[in-house]
């Protein structure tokens, strides 16, 4: 092979290796912004899923809370003393565990808020290495 073939040939595989890092950068952007989303997406599902189980949580309390009036009425005693106090334990441990329920919702939306940054910049550095690579 000729100096001129060979040089010819050195040309078309650098700027074909210099097409291939590039494409490999975009894609590479790519993945890391549809791994991004994917995360976002896992926190609406997050959030939903925090806020119906705090609501079914309100939801048997109230039912429990009327149970608590109805056994009381129809026992003929006033709402105070030992009935009051059960009606005011009811709200009380309904309230924490409301807390407990926002409490872990909040980290599971610090986590998927967290791994969607971390496949932005994954995707980044890759497309950056890619890049560096085609130069």
């Amino acid at each position: 092979m000729s100096a001129e073939a060979q040089a010819a040939a050195s040309v078309a595989q650098s700027v074909m290796g210099f097409k291939g890092n590039r494409a490999l950068a975009k894609q590479a952007r790519q993945i890391g912004e549809f791994r991004a989303k994917v995360a976002e997406n896992n926190l609406i599902l997050q959030q939903r899923a925090t806020r119906q189980q705090e609501a079914s949580l309100r939801q048997a309390s109230d039912r429990l809370k009327g149970t608590q009036r109805v056994a009381t009425a129809a026992s003929g005693i006033q709402m105070s003393g030992s009935p009051l106090e059960a009606m005011k334990d009811t709200y009380l441990n309904t309230e924490i565990d409301a807390q407990r329920i926002q409490y872990a919702g909040s980290i599971e939306e610090a986590n998927a808020l967290t791994n969607a940054a971390i496949a932005r910049v994954t995707g980044k550095a890759k497309a950056a290495q890619f890049n560096m690579d085609a130069i």
